[in-house]
């Protein structure tokens, strides 16, 4: 997100989304009519007279949602599956602030542990009235100066330790204690440093494979957002954060990075630097991405099981990323999903039935959906699109998977797939453009004869670049031709497969 004041006044708020800044906020993908077909948005409504800005989701036992809001309460929300939302929220907590991470620890305990600006802080009900009543620090380890040092926090792992992305005190500056590293908070309320150089992170979360990953802004040394994984001992490639090393006796500080190269180049020098794994290109796909979540409903969503779902602030969209490892280094891709929700984007969860839930609020920044704030719901109609499933890299090309069979005639031909690579200037500055663009030949085009894979050969495959997929060319099988609901994906090149 861009550096401006916290508030913004109604009247603003309004004038910033309306059509007449629609080229600030990115042009709109097109397709908002016929995602419709197969995933209906629904109106969660939220009581008159309340606020709810939600930043923080997570489910609870009793399949009652808890709900963290920026303003820094918590709600405990029922009904989110009716077919009909007419929810209940009943307020459990107040006092907080900014909350961007929440979870909860069953058993005897029967506690929230929430993320927020200063510490991750243990909520309780310890008289059965519904309401907190005893909050207890688990860590304050780090610092707090500036309202933009925003604090994302995970779920609990297998061993119950929570991780938190912290943000810099702007975007080029750590003037508090491990601002700009991830920290692992143990059971026992130990707070271990992890990795530097994060800037301003959106979400923190595992992948399918249980691999730690966070969202990167795009801003200095970071010339657009990006999921980036979380290697302990990592550095994510904003130097900012150097000056806490010190207090992170157990990591080596790396060399600083040169400004003005590439991040290939730079992590062929820099050991610790963990390259974007997959990179969203800007406007294209999203501007300020937030939030964090794996579809596990076993495709009670359609067919993008284990893959990652994510928020845009600005643009008021979701978007999705599937990730593999080649050669030991995290890579993937990122596809369009939908667009047209009703305001900016902080947070996404899903519900017990399989639906996914998006909230957020347009304060602060510039956002495309009218609405101060929103609860919505995706619904899947029980209608498959078809998509791009998922992507993955192979020694001379890639095989792509479809969600439906692909027409014999389009599929089987190299003129069908277009394929575009670019990287970014690494560097210092605000963002950068799209730069060493190439077009790469492809060679030749096998489709798999159940239709729902192809595999394609590229003249040339280049390390350290986004590869841009457009394939409006190709159709799906039947006399109705059907064309891709969305055309374009982008995977992220990191390493070539060796076999």
């Amino acid at each position: 997100m861009s550096y401006c004041a916290k508030w913004l006044g109604p009247v603003l708020a309004l004038a910033i989304a309306s059509s007449a800044v629609a080229e600030e906020v990115g042009a709109r993908w097109g397709t908002e009519q016929r995602e419709r077909e197969y995933y209906r948005v629904v109106s969660v409504p939220i009581p008159k007279g309340q606020v709810i800005e939600a930043g923080a989701f997570e489910l609870l036992p009793d399949n009652r949602m808890a709900i963290g809001t920026r303003r820094g309460e918590i709600y405990l929300m029922s009904g989110v599956d009716d077919a009909k939302p007419r929810p209940r929220f009943e307020k459990f907590a107040e006092g907080l602030d900014e909350i961007f991470g929440l979870a909860h620890r069953k058993g005897e305990e029967d506690a929230l542990y929430v993320t927020h600006s200063a510490e991750l802080t243990r909520v309780r009900d310890t008289n059965g009235d519904g309401r907190a009543d005893r909050f207890e620090t688990v860590s304050e380890a780090w610092g707090y100066r500036n309202y933009h040092e925003y604090a994302f926090g995970s779920k609990f792992d297998a061993q119950g330790n929570l991780y938190v992305a912290l943000g810099l005190s702007s975007s080029y500056h750590s003037r508090a204690l491990y601002r700009g590293w991830a920290l692992k908070i143990t059971p026992e309320g130990k707070s271990i440093p992890i990795a530097s150089g994060l800037r301003s992170p959106g979400g923190i979360g595992p992948n399918e494979h249980g691999a730690l990953f966070y969202i990167e802004s795009q801003g200095p040394w970071n010339s657009s957002c990006s999921l980036k994984f979380l290697k302990p001992g990592g550095f994510m490639g904003h130097p900012a954060s150097f000056n806490w090393y010190p207090y992170a006796p157990d990591l080596q500080r790396p060399v600083a990075p040169e400004s003005g190269t590439r991040i290939v180049t730079e992590k062929d020098k820099v050991k610790e630097l963990v390259p974007y794994a997959v990179v969203f290109p800007y406007i294209r796909m999203g501007r300020s991405i937030t939030g964090y979540v794996v579809d596990r409903t076993g495709g009670k969503f359609g067919p993008f099981d284990n893959q990652i779902f994510l928020g845009d602030y600005t643009q008021s969209i979701l978007m999705r990323a599937t990730t593999e490892q080649i050669n030991g280094v995290w890579q993937g891709a990122c596809y369009p999903f939908r667009e047209g929700l009703s305001t900016g984007i902080l947070n996404v969860q899903f519900t017990p039935k399989g639906r996914l839930l998006a909230g957020g609020t347009n304060r602060g920044w510039p956002v495309r959906g009218i609405k101060s704030f929103a609860l919505e719901r995706l619904d899947w109609t029980g209608k498959m699109p078809f998509e791009i499933k998922r992507i993955h890299c192979t020694p001379a090309g890639f095989k792509i998977l479809f969600t439906k069979p692909v027409d014999t005639k389009t599929g089987d031909d190299p003129k069908s797939y277009k394929v575009s690579t670019f990287t970014h200037i690494y560097h210092g500055g605000y963002g950068g453009p799209e730069v060493d663009r190439t077009t790469p030949e492809i060679k030749s085009a096998k489709l798999a004869p159940d239709g729902l894979s192809a595999q394609i050969v590229l003249s040339e495959l280049k390390r350290g670049h986004v590869h841009e997929f457009d394939l409006g060319a190709l159709r799906g099988r039947g006399p109705a031709q059907e064309p891709l609901l969305h055309r374009h994906a982008y995977y992220t090149v990191n390493e070539i497969p060796k076999k």
